[in-house]
């Protein structure tokens, strides 16, 4: 197939930063090719079709188009359920590092926005058509660029570590230290030094784990994993943290800042993580690589 004929169906352009969030959302039409996403075939029906159009609308590049154009508005399906109490919102932000943010529904009706997608009114009011969101939970520092332009259309608070208080210096509330403190009944906040020095991982009715970018399911390892290529702060205390979190923590979703998402019986997590713990506490610093990291 000629670039011209290829590129008068779905394809993926030059903008590409390989950011792997189209090839979570459509992982059997999308891989990685020499170094960025690529089309690998055209969808052959209608489920096929809307995975290309959620994967479109989540790209923080825009550079997943069919034939000349962008998909058009009224295919947009984010935010997308997940779950009866989670949406994923998609229209990741290259502002906050193409991470995927999420609204997770309480039990009392309301909201809360972890970490957060690109900015826009429109984008803004259809979350809110979701419910009232009380509160933007922000992992740690790449995710925060439009924190506070999303909590202040909600009328929403505002939360962030204080170690990357530097991103959002007008936060409404900010964590301290590194002992899991309650955020609201059934949400709790544990700090997870490594990835920065003020990451968080979000817990939830002991099923839910917003994990940020400090931990992942890596689809080629088939297990939970670290991004050590990428740990700003130190991968030393990432295996501390993980140590002491991993006692402390038990859910049945992973709902990561990058990397594959992942349902298990909490019991396979818990086994897991404690391994994962093992494993990063075994690893030495090293340079940050871009390269070398593998979904």
């Amino acid at each position: 197939m000629n670039e011209q004929s290829a590129e008068a169906g779905w394809h993926v352009d030059q903008r590409c930063t390989n950011c792997d969030v189209a090839r979570q959302l459509a992982p059997e039409l999308i891989a990685e090719v020499a170094g960025r996403s690529s089309v690998i075939r055209q969808p052959r029906n209608e489920a096929e079709e809307r995975a290309l159009h959620a994967a479109a609308f989540a790209c923080p590049t825009r550079s997943i188009r069919h034939g000349a154009r962008a998909p058009h508005t009224t295919l947009d399906p984010f935010p997308l359920r997940l779950t009866e109490h989670v949406h994923l919102c998609g229209h990741n932000s290259p502002h906050a590092a193409g991470a995927n943010s999420y609204l997770l529904r309480r039990p009392a009706g309301h909201l809360v926005m972890i970490d957060t997608p690109r900015w826009s009114t429109a984008l803004a009011t259809k979350y809110a058509a979701l419910g009232p969101i009380t509160d933007v939970l922000l992992t740690h520092r790449d995710h925060a660029a439009h924190g506070r332009a999303y909590a202040d259309r909600f009328g929403a608070r505002l939360w962030i570590h204080e170690a990357d208080l530097a991103a959002a210096p007008d936060a409404d509330r900010v964590l301290r230290g590194t002992e899991p403190i309650e955020v609201a009944d059934g949400l709790t906040a544990h700090p997870l030094p490594g990835h920065t020095e003020g990451s968080v991982l979000y817990l939830a009715d002991e099923t839910y784990c917003f994990s940020g970018d400090s931990i992942y399911w890596s689809r080629s390892a088939g297990d939970l994993a670290v991004a050590e290529s990428v740990t700003w702060y130190s991968i030393t205390e990432l295996a501390a943290s993980l140590a002491r979190t991993a006692p402390r923590v038990r859910f049945s979703r992973l709902l990561p800042g990058h990397g594959d998402r992942k349902h298990l019986p909490a019991d396979e997590f818990a086994r897991r993580l404690h391994d994962l713990a093992r494993r990063t506490g075994e690893l030495s610093p090293r340079p940050i690589d871009f390269a070398a990291l593998r979904w």
